[in-house]
Protein backbone atom coordinates (compact mmCIF):
# COMPACT_ATOMS: atom_id res chain seq x y z
CA UNK A 1 0.00 0.00 0.00
CA UNK A 2 1.50 3.33 -0.89
CA UNK A 3 2.16 6.17 1.99
CA UNK A 4 0.36 9.02 1.23
CA UNK A 5 0.03 10.73 4.75
CA UNK A 6 3.06 10.56 7.84
CA UNK A 7 4.39 12.69 10.32
CA UNK A 8 6.77 15.28 8.67
CA UNK A 9 10.35 14.71 9.26
CA UNK A 10 10.83 17.67 11.06
CA UNK A 11 8.58 17.26 13.61
CA UNK A 12 9.08 15.17 16.74
CA UNK A 13 7.29 11.55 17.36
CA UNK A 14 4.86 13.04 20.11
CA UNK A 15 1.39 13.56 20.97
CA UNK A 16 1.04 17.65 21.52
CA UNK A 17 -0.48 18.22 24.76
CA UNK A 18 -2.60 21.53 23.72
CA UNK A 19 -6.58 21.66 24.32
CA UNK A 20 -9.19 19.68 22.04
CA UNK A 21 -9.74 22.00 19.22
CA UNK A 22 -6.57 24.10 19.42
CA UNK A 23 -5.02 25.44 16.13
CA UNK A 24 -1.21 25.47 17.29
CA UNK A 25 -0.91 21.80 16.46
CA UNK A 26 -2.53 22.03 13.00
CA UNK A 27 0.18 24.91 13.00
CA UNK A 28 3.26 22.88 13.85
CA UNK A 29 2.59 20.46 11.36
CA UNK A 30 2.17 22.88 8.64
CA UNK A 31 5.92 24.31 9.31
CA UNK A 32 6.99 21.27 9.77
CA UNK A 33 6.00 20.12 6.24
CA UNK A 34 7.37 23.19 4.68
CA UNK A 35 10.91 22.91 6.25
CA UNK A 36 10.77 19.51 4.84
CA UNK A 37 9.78 20.67 1.37
CA UNK A 38 12.13 23.51 1.71
CA UNK A 39 14.82 21.35 2.88
CA UNK A 40 15.67 23.42 5.34
CA UNK A 41 15.69 22.04 8.70
CA UNK A 42 19.68 21.78 9.40
CA UNK A 43 19.86 25.94 8.84
CA UNK A 44 16.55 26.23 10.69
CA UNK A 45 16.06 27.82 14.04
CA UNK A 46 13.04 28.65 15.80
CA UNK A 47 12.24 31.14 18.66
CA UNK A 48 9.35 30.78 20.89
CA UNK A 49 8.76 33.60 24.05
CA UNK A 50 6.48 32.79 26.74
CA UNK A 51 2.76 31.47 26.29
CA UNK A 52 0.91 28.42 24.42
CA UNK A 53 3.68 29.03 21.99
CA UNK A 54 6.30 28.83 23.75
CA UNK A 55 5.62 25.00 23.51
CA UNK A 56 7.10 24.80 19.94
CA UNK A 57 10.05 23.37 20.98
CA UNK A 58 8.77 20.07 22.27
CA UNK A 59 7.43 19.71 18.35
CA UNK A 60 9.28 20.75 15.42
CA UNK A 61 12.98 18.82 15.17
CA UNK A 62 15.09 21.82 14.43
CA UNK A 63 16.89 24.14 16.50
CA UNK A 64 15.29 26.64 18.94
CA UNK A 65 15.80 29.93 21.52
CA UNK A 66 13.25 30.62 23.80
CA UNK A 67 12.96 34.12 23.94
CA UNK A 68 11.58 36.65 27.32
CA UNK A 69 7.61 37.31 26.77
CA UNK A 70 7.65 39.78 23.55
CA UNK A 71 11.19 39.94 22.89
CA UNK A 72 11.49 37.02 20.19
CA UNK A 73 11.76 39.17 17.29
CA UNK A 74 14.91 40.80 19.00
CA UNK A 75 16.29 37.04 19.38
CA UNK A 76 15.82 36.22 15.76
CA UNK A 77 17.51 39.48 15.22
CA UNK A 78 20.30 38.68 16.54
CA UNK A 79 20.80 35.06 15.51
CA UNK A 80 20.16 36.08 11.62
CA UNK A 81 22.81 39.12 11.75
CA UNK A 82 25.44 36.69 13.48
CA UNK A 83 24.60 33.79 10.92
CA UNK A 84 23.24 35.33 8.25
CA UNK A 85 23.25 31.86 6.14
CA UNK A 86 20.60 30.26 9.37
CA UNK A 87 16.79 30.16 8.19
CA UNK A 88 15.13 32.16 11.28
CA UNK A 89 11.66 31.81 12.58
CA UNK A 90 9.74 33.56 15.44
CA UNK A 91 6.71 31.49 16.31
CA UNK A 92 4.30 33.82 18.55
CA UNK A 93 0.84 34.75 19.59
CA UNK A 94 -1.34 37.70 20.18
CA UNK A 95 -0.89 38.04 23.65
CA UNK A 96 2.83 38.15 23.00
CA UNK A 97 3.59 40.06 19.79
CA UNK A 98 0.34 42.25 19.62
CA UNK A 99 0.59 43.12 23.87
CA UNK A 100 4.40 43.31 25.37
CA UNK A 101 5.99 42.74 22.08
CA UNK A 102 4.43 45.08 19.97
CA UNK A 103 7.70 47.50 19.92
CA UNK A 104 9.59 44.67 19.01
CA UNK A 105 7.47 43.45 16.02
CA UNK A 106 6.90 46.50 14.41
CA UNK A 107 10.93 47.82 14.60
CA UNK A 108 11.95 44.23 13.35
CA UNK A 109 9.69 44.62 10.43
CA UNK A 110 10.51 48.50 9.68
CA UNK A 111 14.33 47.22 9.75
CA UNK A 112 13.61 44.65 7.08
CA UNK A 113 14.94 42.27 9.46
CA UNK A 114 15.22 39.19 7.24
CA UNK A 115 13.54 36.95 9.56
CA UNK A 116 10.09 34.89 9.27
CA UNK A 117 7.34 35.31 11.62
CA UNK A 118 4.14 32.99 12.44
CA UNK A 119 1.69 34.55 14.44
CA UNK A 120 -1.02 32.88 16.22
CA UNK A 121 -4.28 34.93 16.47
CA UNK A 122 -6.79 33.52 18.92
CA UNK A 123 -8.15 36.72 20.24
CA UNK A 124 -7.73 35.87 23.83
CA UNK A 125 -4.61 35.07 26.27
CA UNK A 126 -4.41 31.46 26.09
CA UNK A 127 -2.15 29.80 28.94
CA UNK A 128 -2.97 32.66 31.55
CA UNK A 129 -6.28 32.24 31.61
CA UNK A 130 -8.25 33.75 28.78
CA UNK A 131 -7.53 37.80 29.26
CA UNK A 132 -8.23 40.36 26.77
CA UNK A 133 -5.81 40.69 24.32
CA UNK A 134 -4.80 43.29 22.00
CA UNK A 135 -6.95 41.23 19.41
CA UNK A 136 -9.80 40.39 20.93
CA UNK A 137 -13.29 41.51 19.29
CA UNK A 138 -15.34 44.41 20.36
CA UNK A 139 -18.18 41.97 22.13
CA UNK A 140 -16.19 39.24 22.66
CA UNK A 141 -16.18 38.22 26.59
CA UNK A 142 -13.43 37.04 28.72
CA UNK A 143 -12.15 37.31 32.03
CA UNK A 144 -11.18 40.52 31.85
CA UNK A 145 -13.96 41.65 29.84
CA UNK A 146 -16.87 40.00 31.51
CA UNK A 147 -19.36 42.07 29.72
CA UNK A 148 -17.70 42.00 26.21
CA UNK A 149 -15.16 43.82 24.87
CA UNK A 150 -15.94 47.77 24.32
CA UNK A 151 -13.76 49.99 22.01
CA UNK A 152 -14.60 53.30 23.97
CA UNK A 153 -13.43 51.88 27.44
CA UNK A 154 -10.81 49.03 26.47
CA UNK A 155 -9.98 50.99 22.89
CA UNK A 156 -10.28 48.61 19.15
CA UNK A 157 -8.39 45.57 18.25
CA UNK A 158 -4.99 46.08 16.96
CA UNK A 159 -4.89 44.86 12.98
CA UNK A 160 -1.15 43.77 13.04
CA UNK A 161 -1.33 42.90 9.23
CA UNK A 162 -2.98 45.94 7.98
CA UNK A 163 -0.25 47.58 10.43
CA UNK A 164 3.06 46.27 9.46
CA UNK A 165 2.21 45.54 5.76
CA UNK A 166 2.78 50.05 5.11
CA UNK A 167 6.24 49.83 6.69
CA UNK A 168 9.27 49.82 4.20
CA UNK A 169 11.17 47.22 5.49
CA UNK A 170 8.58 44.42 5.07
CA UNK A 171 8.94 42.07 2.36
CA UNK A 172 5.74 39.34 2.78
CA UNK A 173 2.51 39.88 4.89
CA UNK A 174 -0.57 37.77 5.16
CA UNK A 175 -3.18 36.50 6.68
CA UNK A 176 -5.27 33.04 6.75
CA UNK A 177 -7.40 31.28 8.78
CA UNK A 178 -7.99 27.20 9.89
CA UNK A 179 -11.87 27.58 9.46
CA UNK A 180 -11.76 24.84 6.79
CA UNK A 181 -9.18 22.22 5.09
CA UNK A 182 -9.43 24.57 2.07
CA UNK A 183 -7.74 27.35 4.53
CA UNK A 184 -5.30 25.11 6.05
CA UNK A 185 -4.12 24.43 2.60
CA UNK A 186 -3.88 28.41 2.04
CA UNK A 187 -2.22 29.22 5.49
CA UNK A 188 0.29 26.68 4.34
CA UNK A 189 0.78 28.45 0.86
CA UNK A 190 1.12 31.68 2.53
CA UNK A 191 4.12 30.15 5.14
CA UNK A 192 6.17 28.73 2.57
CA UNK A 193 6.30 31.81 0.69
CA UNK A 194 6.88 33.63 3.96
CA UNK A 195 9.86 31.52 4.49
CA UNK A 196 10.67 31.79 0.62
CA UNK A 197 11.24 35.59 0.96
CA UNK A 198 13.61 35.05 3.72
CA UNK A 199 15.58 32.27 1.59
CA UNK A 200 15.97 34.54 -0.82
CA UNK A 201 17.33 37.53 1.47
CA UNK A 202 14.06 40.21 0.69
CA UNK A 203 12.98 41.32 3.70
CA UNK A 204 10.80 41.18 6.51
CA UNK A 205 7.90 38.38 5.99
CA UNK A 206 5.00 37.36 8.60
CA UNK A 207 1.68 35.09 8.27
CA UNK A 208 -0.77 35.87 10.57
CA UNK A 209 -2.73 32.71 11.50
CA UNK A 210 -6.56 32.98 12.92
CA UNK A 211 -7.12 30.32 15.45
CA UNK A 212 -9.21 28.17 17.62
CA UNK A 213 -9.29 28.49 21.53
CA UNK A 214 -12.17 26.38 22.39
CA UNK A 215 -11.25 26.17 26.26
CA UNK A 216 -10.97 30.08 27.00
CA UNK A 217 -14.27 30.59 24.64
CA UNK A 218 -16.13 28.33 26.44
CA UNK A 219 -17.59 26.49 22.80
CA UNK A 220 -16.94 23.42 21.87
CA UNK A 221 -13.75 22.87 19.00
CA UNK A 222 -16.65 22.33 16.20
CA UNK A 223 -18.40 25.85 17.32
CA UNK A 224 -15.05 27.32 17.60
CA UNK A 225 -13.82 26.63 14.33
CA UNK A 226 -17.27 28.63 12.86
CA UNK A 227 -16.55 31.13 15.11
CA UNK A 228 -13.19 31.97 13.60
CA UNK A 229 -14.93 31.92 10.27
CA UNK A 230 -18.28 33.73 10.96
CA UNK A 231 -17.05 35.99 13.41
CA UNK A 232 -12.89 36.77 13.23
CA UNK A 233 -12.76 36.41 9.44
CA UNK A 234 -15.56 39.46 9.46
CA UNK A 235 -13.09 41.93 11.39
CA UNK A 236 -9.50 40.53 9.93
CA UNK A 237 -9.99 40.00 6.69
CA UNK A 238 -7.84 36.65 5.14
CA UNK A 239 -5.69 37.27 2.19
CA UNK A 240 -2.13 38.51 1.31
CA UNK A 241 -1.20 42.43 2.31
CA UNK A 242 2.24 42.73 0.91
CA UNK A 243 3.89 40.58 -2.03
CA UNK A 244 7.68 40.61 -1.98
CA UNK A 245 9.46 42.64 -4.81
CA UNK A 246 11.70 40.33 -6.90
CA UNK A 247 14.60 41.40 -8.28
Amino acid sequence: MKLVFSRPKSMFDRQTHYCPGCGHGIVHRIIGEVIDELDIRERTVGVAPVGCAVLIYDYINCDMYEAAHGRAPAVATGCKRVHPDLIVFTYQGDGDLASIGISEIIHAANRGEKITTIFINNAVYGMTGGQMAPTTLPGQRTTTSPSGRTPDKEGYPIKICEMLSILDGSAYIARGSLASPQKILQVKRYIKKAFETQIKGLGFSLVEVLSMCPTNWGLPPAKAQKWVEERMEALYPIGEFKMPKEG
